[in-house]
């Protein structure tokens, strides 16, 4: 019942948002909240850590704001184009990284993004320096028009929606599964006749499409694609958004979203002093809450606090998942 009650309370202040806060600050958190739960879906859940994840974002970016802006499509073709795209990447990228563990996967990913941001900078339908500009909206489907910040929030909402029911459907499903084991034991995994390298990899694909559509979304909400979306800076500040949340959480990722696009609007006018206080919230938040904000509240909410500091399996829980199943892992070997 409480549940219910805090869902409709959640649903009533979606909806109502718009007409307090600045619409399109909201599709930003929005667009972002995506990007960072993709992220999540790959290294909360699957414990891969990727370092390349702004190349999704920012050639999605480009892709629908060349299919909507200079095709003249619909912007649900731009974003189909999009995340297409970013799913074939994503497949490339899966199939190069997947072939080492740890940090090294990490690295290969960076650099491959570095590669895709070298591109954009070179090829002539980016706009190299200056980006696509004045991406127009266009009507949905044709029919509905897109260009009031009003009608773009609740479209935006909606994907937003759709997207962590399908977040939630694969985390929860006997794929979802095959993932919790591989994150915690892959040698046990393997054991068991699963082919976990081919999981890592669709489950790469999914994420890299995921990521696609917020690139594809931004890119319609503020009109411009450019280069700041596929430069490394992206992909550091999405690891910062699902950190500070929290990861392996629904919720961490949103909240991360949420309060790094709110510090760089609202503190913007203090220009390089925006990164360091991000930098000294993300040093609290990791000595503070080592699961993120909604990680080590949920259970405060739920009663429970008093566990963490019970046994050393609470000491583990404290961890991020992928964390938390490397130590069982160790553990047991032990």
């Amino acid at each position: 019942m409480m549940r219910l009650l805090a869902l409709a309370v959640l649903i009533a202040a979606a909806l109502a948002a718009p007409f307090f806060v600045y619409p399109v600050l909201l599709m930003k958190v929005l667009c972002f909240a995506i990007f960072a739960c993709a992220f999540n879906l790959l290294f909360g859940y699957g414990g891969l850590l990727s370092f390349g994840h702004g190349a999704f974002l920012g050639s999605a970016a480009y892709i629908t704001g060349h299919v909507v802006k200079i095709w003249g499509f619909t912007p649900e073709l731009g974003l189909l184009a999009a995340m297409m795209a970013g799913a074939a990447l994503g497949l490339a990228f899966a199939v190069i990284s997947t072939r080492r563990q740890g940090i090294y996967f990490a690295m290969i990913t960076f650099g491959l993004a570095q590669m895709v941001y070298f591109a954009a900078l070179q090829l002539p339908f980016t706009g190299g320096e200056d980006g696509l500009q004045t991406v127009p909206r266009r009507a949905l489907f044709g029919l509905i028009d897109l260009s009031p910040n009003l009608s773009m929030y609740y479209f935006v909402l909606i994907i937003f929606v759709l997207v962590l029911l399908a977040i939630w459907r694969i985390v929860h499903s006997p794929f979802g599964e095959v993932l919790h084991a591989s994150r915690d034991n892959e040698l046990r995994a393997v054991s068991l006749g699963y082919r976990v390298n081919h999981y890592k990899i669709l489950l790469f694909v999914l994420s890299a499409a995921i990521a696609a559509l917020a690139g594809g979304l931004k890119c319609l909400v503020v009109g411009i694609a450019t280069l700041s979306d596929v430069y490394w800076h992206a992909s550091g500040e999405v690891v910062l958004m699902t950190m500070l949340g929290g990861v392996g959480t629904m919720l961490g990722p949103i909240v991360g979203a949420a309060l790094v696009v709110g510090i760089q609007n609202y503190f913007a006018e203090l220009g390089a002093w925006v990164t360091m206080i991000q930098g000294a919230i993300f040093v609290v938040v990791v000595m503070v809450f080592r699961r993120g904000i909604v990680g080590e509240l949920a259970p405060l909410l739920q009663g429970r606090i008093g566990k963490r500091w019970g046994t050393a399996a609470g000491g583990a829980a404290m961890l991020p998942p992928a964390a938390a199943g490397t130590l069982n892992h160790t553990d047991r070997a032990a």
